[in-house]
């Protein structure tokens, strides 16, 4: 079964780089990837780790490599990078079947400080390499959508090409950045950043900076899909979901797909974790379109990123 049309329409450079498209089983999600700009393989559906304690994230991930995920989102914020390091170190995988992600912290904004996180990070997971690191916010939390930070980010910036030169990081990029964030970051990079992981699920879907990523080769990723569970109890989207047979949730993740974006929806349960990779079906162009359109003011308690804020 291939990608929706509105896919296609919406962001053809993003599908070009699809490999092994989808088809009718839960495998061709879990193994099909992105090709970054740096040629680096990026699987299309990984597991949030936001808010997952790190006692339990070491079960959660091994849960979740037994279905097949092997795609996993972490952050310095989240303080749970030691118990993801064991998780990949204790699991009978090849460390080269996985890919995981971490974020230097939002108030890092220098390059020592940056430049010490990243190997901190190393050292807390116990890995040689992180295949992925993104600067989490342009801002620091606590002024998140405030001040530019714009020669901050350069320096940041420095400290992640530093970290890929030095084969620390197999990737770069970042999360949260607007167009003029990420105008300022081309303007001083010798290494493009290969991804920018923004919030986006139905309702809340930022189409021009998607395009503007797209036109700019970068790969975009969904934060929040199922937008902190308060798309599953919205009438509309539970009536859609009936329709193809699917969950609310499970519908969010497959449109995340259908816009050619990668998609990180987050659980600890394994059996929604498995659910939530269970989404081989594709979505009509004319229902696409009216997801599209769609637009939620407020959606629960963290109305804008998952993450503390400090606010």
């Amino acid at each position: 079964m291939k990608l929706g049309l509105g896919a296609a329409i919406l962001a053809p450079n993003l599908l070009s780089g699809l490999e092994n498209p989808i088809n009718s089983n839960v495998d061709s999600v879990l193994d099909s990837f992105f090709t970054l700009n740096n040629g680096a393989k990026i699987p299309r559906l990984g597991l949030g780790l936001w808010r997952i304690k790190n006692n339990i994230v070491e079960n959660v991930i091994k849960e979740a490599l037994k279905i097949g995920y092997r795609h996993f989102d972490t952050a310095q914020a989240y303080e749970n990078e030691k118990g993801v390091g064991m998780a990949v170190r204790n699991y009978n995988i090849e460390r080269d079947k996985l890919f995981i992600t971490s974020k230097i912290r939002a108030e890092y904004k220098d390059y020592k400080s940056a430049s010490k996180s990243i190997d901190d990070s190393l050292k807390l997971m116990k890995l040689d390499f992180i295949d992925l690191m993104l600067i989490h916010s342009p801002q620091p939390w606590k002024d998140f959508r405030g001040g530019d930070y714009f020669n901050q980010n350069v320096e940041v910036y420095k400290a992640l090409e530093d970290a890929q030169k030095a084969g620390k990081v197999h990737s770069i990029g970042v999360s949260n950045f607007l167009q003029k964030d990420l105008e300022n970051i081309f303007k001083h990079c010798t290494i493009k950043p290969a991804v920018n992981q923004i919030l986006t699920h139905i309702g809340n879907t930022p189409f021009d900076l998607i395009e503007y990523c797209k036109s700019k080769d970068l790969v975009v990723e969904a934060y929040s899909p199922i937008a902190h569970g308060e798309l599953l109890k919205d009438p509309s989207i539970k009536a859609m979901a009936d329709k193809y047979h699917v969950s609310p949730a499970q519908l969010s993740i497959r449109y995340t797909l259908e816009l050619g974006l990668v998609s990180l929806p987050k659980s600890k349960t394994p059996g929604f974790i498995a659910q939530n990779a269970d989404v081989n079906f594709s979505i009509s162009k004319e229902d696409l379109e009216s997801l599209k359109k769609l637009h939620f003011k407020d959606y629960g308690e963290h109305s804008y990123f998952p993450v503390f804020s400090g606010k």
